[in-house]
C-alpha cells in the first residue's frame, strides 16, 4: 500500500468549531490505524478596525475600535491514499476555513 501524507489547516472565529473538526479527524485516525501529529496551535491572528462615529466630520473625534480573532490549528497525518479520503469526506462547519495540502 501506499503512504500518503496530508496536512490538514483549519481556521475559524469560535475555536469550539475547529476543536469539533478535530475530534472527528482524531477518531477516524484512530480506527483506522493511522499516524497523526497535532492539532498544532498556531497564534491567533488579530483584525483590527478603527472607524469614526460620526461620518460627517462634526462634533468630536471619537472613533469606535473593532476586533476579530481568528484561530488556527495544523494536523498531519499519514496513512494510505484511502484512508486519507474518508478523513476528506468529514462534514464541516460552514465557519471553518479547511486548506488540505496531500504530499
Amino acid at each position: 500500500m501506499v503512504r500518503a501524507k496530508a496536512r490538514i489547516r483549519l481556521e475559524a472565529e469560535k475555536t469550539e468549531s475547529i476543536n469539533y473538526v478535530i475530534e472527528q479527524i482524531k477518531q477516524i485516525a484512530k480506527t483506522l490505524d493511522m499516524k497523526i501529529k497535532g492539532p498544532i496551535p498556531m497564534p491567533r491572528k488579530k483584525l483590527l478596525i478603527a472607524t469614526r462615529r460620526t461620518p460627517c466630520g462634526d462634533g468630536s473625534d471619537t472613533y469606535e475600535r473593532w476586533e476579530k480573532r481568528i484561530s488556527r490549528r495544523i494536523i498531519e497525518i499519514e496513512g494510505d491514499e484511502k484512508n486519507l479520503r474518508q478523513i476528506l469526506r468529514i462534514k464541516v462547519p460552514d465557519d471553518v476555513f479547511v486548506k488540505i495540502i496531500l504530499g
